[in-house]
């Protein structure tokens, strides 16, 4: 497995670099289980490292039970985000950078503490949080059309391409995560709104479940990392000219325009 492992970790780097897509992994490859998935986002992951990258923070996937329902799967998924995919509130992206990309709108957490599973709650992530801010997520998938399964998205890194990260910075005391709202606009259109609970009904129960899945791994959540909990409301496809714009109220907002 560790030769095929490293073989799907190249093509799917490379797939990335060059903007193409490849068919489905679950269709050519079908012995692939979950956790051979993972083997190949950490393959993917070590070999960006040794190319010069940097791991700034995790992101949670697969948080609705919506999409959970779609792809047949009872739990979320994971992803790195390493220093090259950070982009500033208000930037403008090449669309060219990307395959098929859309948007997220998420609430993402900027730790104080390292948080080390297995048996990290809700609390104990509220506790280790220094900030909250506004983000934008910008998926992207290296499976063409969007034809994937768990092992797919896994091994195609959670699906990652980019994430937005806004300016307002906010501490959690008296914020009520699971109500907060998200109002999300392409081109001054309202496409979609959501509040807190999408991400597995708590965003802080979201950085739990990865906080206790990442320990199978040997991996922890670090001080200073951003964590993405997952989106407030189903992605949104975008194209050449269009602004995205989430507003979260009291928490502030961000926005990227693609050109």
């Amino acid at each position: 497995m560790g030769v095929l492992v490293e073989k799907i970790a190249n093509e799917l780097i490379d797939a990335e670099n060059h903007q193409y897509s490849v068919a489905p992994l679950t269709e050519r490859f079908s012995e692939l289980s979950v956790s051979d998935a993972y083997q190949i986002q950490l393959e993917v992951i070590g070999k960006k490292l040794k190319a010069g990258n940097e791991v700034i923070g995790k992101k949670v996937g697969l948080t609705s039970k919506a999409m959970q329902q779609m792809l047949g799967v009872d739990e979320p998924d994971y992803g790195h985000l390493l220093d090259d995919m950070k982009i500033a509130d208000g930037a403008m992206v090449k669309i060219a950078e990307f395959i098929s990309p859309k948007v997220e709108a998420e609430i993402g957490f900027i730790l104080e503490q390292d948080l080390v599973g297995p048996n990290v709650n809700y609390l104990d992530v509220l506790m280790a949080t220094k900030y909250v801010v506004p983000t934008i997520e910008i998926i992207d998938s290296r499976i063409s059309d969007w034809k994937i399964k768990l092992v797919d998205t896994v091994a195609d890194n959670g699906s990652s391409a980019r994430v937005v990260v806004g300016k307002k910075l906010s501490t959690i005391e008296g914020l009520d995560l699971r109500s907060q709202g998200m109002v999300l606009y392409k081109n001054d259109e309202l496409v979609a709104t959501g509040s807190g609970t999408a991400a597995l009904g708590h965003p802080a129960q979201a950085v739990a479940w990865l906080a206790n899945k990442l320990h199978e791994f040997g991996i922890t959540l670090k001080a200073g990392e951003l964590i993405l909990p997952g989106a407030l409301s189903g992605a949104i496809a975008v194209k050449e000219g269009d602004t995205i714009l989430a507003d979260f109220g009291p928490l502030g907002n961000v926005s990227v325009t693609f050109k």
